[in-house]
């Protein structure tokens, strides 16, 4: 009778074990604080969100933003990379408290960054600082992840050159006047497109991969079935514009890709620093 209790002890220590394997012992308590910066005498409003209960200085990613501004989106991409452990800081490409509901007012905001690339690229290197510029970020392992207008952002940076482990492109147009030259960008480029977008021909996607080619670069190109403009965004049925849609199949892949890719880039920048 004693060994049954005793057994019976051990399992119970055994199911207790196993469920605090699934279960924190404290809640993370997620953090968001607003960061004002300047660039060019524009001042900008950011958002740093982290897990507060995280020690030591934790990877970083960069979030850019749609071509609507700094709203709830680019938030909400941010606290779920800090509830996966990164320090995020989603920057401010437009000014502080600049953010628009239509296309025509956000077709005006975005445009002078297509036609002026490198104010593009300067105005996405003032946002990276603020982020290398934390206490808490590890600065050899920082990322950025950019949706629609802000993926083609990313994809800015990378040409130029970024301190990036990597940058991942939501749905963004790819092509540019000054392509990736040889050697300019250490990092990973990712480009997570829906195959059924309209706003990214083949023509595009052929340039693109060329480009990669020629520069060398590590790179990978996914296209998702069926999907259209916006796929990450649960908002964008309610949108009324053609050619765009939300796709919960494509969107939840896209991010376990991007988990899965800064699982490997961010640990590869640990065994350098080992060696």
């Amino acid at each position: 009778m004693k060994g049954q209790a005793m057994k019976t002890k051990h399992l119970k220590i055994a199911a207790f074990s196993a469920l605090a394997a699934l279960v924190p012992i404290s809640l993370a308590e997620i953090v968001t604080e607003e960061i004002r910066y300047l660039h060019d005498g524009v001042e900008l409003k950011g958002l740093m969100v982290y897990d507060s209960e995280a020690e030591g200085r934790r990877p970083g990613v960069l979030v850019v933003h749609e071509w609507w501004g700094r709203g709830p989106y680019a938030q909400k991409r941010a606290r779920m990379l800090a509830e996966q452990g990164f320090v995020a800081f989603a920057l401010d490409m437009y000014g502080a408290g600049v953010l628009v509901d239509s296309p025509a007012e956000a077709r005006t905001l975005a445009t002078p960054f297509y036609a002026d690339r490198p104010l593009m690229r300067d105005r996405a290197i003032a946002g990276l600082n603020v982020l290398l510029g934390s206490e808490r970020v590890d600065p050899e392992r920082v990322a950025a992840i950019g949706y629609c207008f802000g993926g083609t952002v990313v994809l800015e940076m990378a040409r130029a050159g970024a301190p990036l482990a990597a940058v991942v492109c939501y749905h963004g147009g790819l092509t540019g006047p000054h392509p990736m030259r040889e050697g300019a960008f250490a990092g990973t480029v990712a480009v997570f497109n829906g195959a059924a977008d309209p706003m990214v021909n083949h023509d595009d996607k052929k340039a693109f991969v060329e480009e990669m080619h020629k520069a060398k670069a590590d790179f990978i190109f996914i296209d998702y079935a069926g999907a259209l403009h916006s796929f990450t965004n649960p908002e964008a049925d309610g949108l009324g514009m053609d050619g765009v849609g939300y796709d919960k199949k494509a969107d939840e892949r896209s991010w376990r890709h991007t988990l899965d890719l800064f699982g490997e880039v961010f640990a590869a920048g640990n065994r350098d620093r080992n060696d």
